[in-house]
């Protein structure tokens, strides 16, 4: 990931910002331990050099949770409460830390499972403009984790899913322990749909999209063997949250290069984006677009020959072909220069159909006329141009004036 933009600390931003660092503790019904952990926060933030504030946000209890947060409010001046008439972590952290004044933002579970010595290397490199998230991390080197075989195998391999169908390079998306510098939140937090507990997934991925840098700390951390979190429905929660978010990324629903753009981040989707993340997306349309080219060939080799059902079923998909790589591979939206793109894609396939009409030749000049094997023929021709349509899409088709053509605004 790209550096982070240099950033002077609070001093820099003491016209604006009264507040460095926001503590944020999201609670549901917990009357019996939410003083206690407070408390134990507030010594602990007293140990460091910046001006700070604990929020609780009260997730709709229904107990005497409410009672306690305005009692800690009214005892301490660096705490204050915000009540939700829904649950819902995710939409707690939302509405908190859009609406605060405090430079850097953390958020960590009521519990304090995670241990609070590593807030300091979790938030100096947000404060010192180093990084633009960071996340409390029980799977990295170094870490100490007491919990049960159960809950280990499910969050690593909770971990790995992500990592296989989000490409996810983090290496503990939900720890309760996370900051993440104000003007990024500003930025991403509107992006973020879910409101529960895939929040932390999405949040992260989103970020990594848009080229942040995010900072991990490995930490000591204890279960909470009184943890009221349904594994089961949180976990089917998380496998509709992927399948959503790959859906909005893979369509370009999800603005990531804009928000690189103006936080001046490199996104790892834009047009000019990574080679292997656009040869992963190029590949998956080019599947779908074989496939759909031998469909096509077996319906139209009935009322045509050989070679005019190819030329139509190329023509076809070439057409589709381009729009999809032009949007979904190379990060083109937009109509401007769309037909240009479009016509460079029929010079690339008049090459292809060039290299598939040839193939189609020498089968049958060898005395082969069988559909089955003109499919096989003709679809590893078309595998051979792929690789050449590839590189041309690259260097040719969608760049102008020495750069892949952006997104239009």
């Amino acid at each position: 990931m790209t550096a982070a933009q240099p950033w002077d600390g609070p001093q820099a931003e003491a016209d604006t910002v009264s507040t460095t660092l926001e503590v944020v503790i999201p609670v549901y019904n917990e009357e019996r331990d939410l003083e206690a952990s407070v408390v134990r926060v507030l010594d602990h933030l007293a140990t460091l050099p910046w001006t700070v504030r604990v929020t609780i946000a009260d997730n709709a209890s229904t107990d005497g949770t409410a009672v306690v947060a305005r009692r800690l409010a009214h005892t301490y001046a660096a705490v204050r409460v915000v009540h939700l008439a829904e649950k819902g972590r995710g939409r707690a952290l939302k509405r908190t830390w859009l609406a605060s004044d405090a430079a850097v933002l953390v958020y960590m579970d009521v519990d304090l499972s995670t241990d609070l010595n590593a807030l300091l290397p979790l938030v100096a490199p947000l404060i010192s403009g180093h990084s633009d998230l960071a996340i409390g991390s029980r799977l990295g080197h170094g870490s100490r984790v007491h919990r049960g075989p159960k809950r280990e195998l499910i969050s690593r391999c909770y971990n790995l899913l992500l990592r296989g169908t989000l490409r996810a390079r983090f290496s503990d998306a939900q720890c309760g322990f996370k900051a993440i510098r104000a003007d990024v939140a500003r930025e991403v937090l509107p992006l973020v749909e879910d409101d529960a507990w895939f929040f932390d997934t999405e949040l992260l991925v989103l970020a990594e999209r848009a080229g942040l840098r995010i900072h991990e700390v490995p930490v000591d951390w204890v279960d909470d063997p009184d943890s009221t979190v349904d594994i089961v429905r949180t976990a089917l929660d998380d496998l509709r949250g992927i399948l959503r978010l790959g859906r909005g990324l893979v369509s370009g629903r999800l603005p990531v290069a804009d928000v690189a753009e103006r936080l001046g981040r490199a996104s790892a989707d834009a047009g000019g984006g990574r080679l292997g993340l656009q040869v992963a997306m190029f590949a998956m349309v080019g599947v779908a677009s074989t496939l759909a080219y031998a469909v096509l060939y077996l319906l139209m080799r009935g009322p045509f020959s050989a070679f005019g059902a190819n030329l139509l079923a190329l023509v076809l998909t070439t057409l589709a072909n381009t729009a999809a790589n032009r949007r979904l591979t190379f990060g083109v939206r937009g109509r401007q220069h769309a037909v240009r793109h479009q016509v460079r894609g029929l010079v690339v396939f008049a090459i292809g159909l060039g290299a598939t009409s040839g193939a189609l030749w020498l089968l049958h000049a060898g005395g082969h006329t069988h559909r089955g094997a003109e499919v096989v023929v003709l679809t590893a021709a078309n595998l051979v141009v792929t690789v050449m349509r590839f590189v041309a899409m690259r260097t040719w088709v969608f760049r102008r004036g020495g750069a892949l053509s952006r997104p239009a605004r």
